[in-house]
């Protein structure tokens, strides 16, 4: 059987440390299927993390080991294997949020659906699963 794969956006890496639901899924799934993310993404959830802690009150510290360990699970992608792929992405994205590129190219580079709760993805032609549905991806047979 062909290992599944997916490409996660920084707003599912970021329910990943402050949800169940997400991280649950991705620990449940990682022997069968394999996770990536951009570069970007994790710079974002890493920026984004600590902003939402101050307004929840909480200490961030917790939540950014958090995002390393999932790290461990969720495979970096660096830009230089990405980049080449930025043309066709920003061509796909550009009528939603062009600032996701690095998703779309990520997700043409490995030919992956994307894992999102973002709509900036729907209509660019690349398959998006939301966290409702994703394990109907990560079940098929």
């Amino acid at each position: 059987m062909e290992r599944r794969g997916l490409v996660l956006d920084a707003n599912i890496l970021v329910r990943a440390v402050f949800g169940n639901r997400v991280l649950q899924i991705i620990e449940r799934y990682q022997d069968e299927a394999s996770f990536y993310a951009p570069d970007t993404c994790f710079r974002d959830a890493e920026k984004y993390i600590p902003l939402i802690c101050k307004h929840r009150g909480l200490n961030p510290t917790w939540r950014l080991t958090m995002l390393r360990q999932i790290g461990g699970i969720v495979e970096l992608v660096e830009r230089t294997l990405y980049e080449e792929h930025e043309p066709p992405a920003r061509d796909r994205i550009a009528h939603r949020d062009p600032d996701d590129w690095p998703v779309v190219a990520v997700a043409l580079l490995l030919k992956l659906p994307i894992w999102t709760e973002d709509q900036d993805f729907f209509g660019s032609g690349i398959a998006t699963w939301t966290t409702d549905r994703v394990e109907l991806y990560l079940r098929q047979q």
